[in-house]
C-alpha cells in the first residue's frame, strides 16, 4: 500500500507543523556561498547525505520527486529498522532545495520530515530537518521519551555529514 498514513500531508514545507505530533526542528550552518548551496541542494535531494550518514536508502528514484518511493534503514542486524515513505514535495529553488518524505504502512511512526538547504542573503548555507511525528508501533510506544532523543541525534547526525559533504567538495582534487 503506497497511502500516506497521515492526513497533513506537506505541512514541513513552510509549517505550521500540526498539532499532536512529537515536532522536530533542528537548523545548522552549513557552509557559504552559491556553490555550497548547490553542493548542499544535491547531496540532500540525491540521498547522499543519508547514506554518508549510514542509513540504506533505496530509492526509487536518482532524486527527490514528489511520488517517489524511499526505503530507509537505520541500526545494525536485528535492531536494523526500515522505514518505508514517499516523497511528499520536493523544491529546487535558487535559495531553497530539498524535500519532505512522508510515512507509509509499516513505518515504525506517523508523519512526515523535510530536509531542507537554504541561502540566506549574506551567503550563509544552513540546513533545516523539520518533522512531525508520533509512534505506531509497539516497540516506539515503548521506547516512548526516547525515539524523539533518538530523531534529535540523527537530526543533528544527518547536518554534521552535510557539513562535512560540502566542505571536502571544495578539497584540491587530484
Amino acid at each position: 500500500m503506497n497511502t500516506l498514513t497521515y492526513p497533513e500531508a506537506g505541512a514541513t514545507r513552510l509549517g505550521p507543523l500540526p498539532d499532536g505530533y512529537h515536532h522536530l526542528h533542528h537548523r545548522i550552518r552549513v557552509g557559504r556561498g552559491r556553490a555550497d548551496f548547490e553542493a548542499a541542494g544535491a547531496a540532500i535531494t540525491e540521498f547522499r547525505m543519508h547514506r554518508a550518514s549510514g542509513a540504506r536508502v533505496r530509492a526509487s528514484a536518482p532524486r527527490a520527486e514528489p511520488g517517489a518511493s524511499v526505503r530507509v534503514a537505520l541500526g545494525a542486524g536485528p535492531l536494523r529498522f526500515t522505514a518505508p515513505c514517499r516523497v511528499v514535495w520536493a523544491e529546487y529553488g535558487p535559495e531553497r532545495i530539498g524535500f519532505a518524505y512522508g510515512t507509509l504502512a509499516r513505518h515504525p511512526e506517523c508523519g512526515e520530515e523535510s530536509f531542507v538547504a537554504e541561502l540566506t542573503e549574506d551567503g550563509t548555507v544552513s540546513f533545516t530537518v523539520m518533522a512531525f511525528s508520533r509512534p505506531v508501533r509497539w516497540y516506539t510506544r515503548l521506547a516512548g521519551p526516547l525515539v524523539p532523543l533518538a530523531q534529535r541525534w540523527y537530526a543533528r547526525r544527518l547536518g554534521g555529514t552535510l557539513r562535512r559533504i560540502v566542505r571536502e567538495g571544495h578539497a584540491p582534487q587530484e
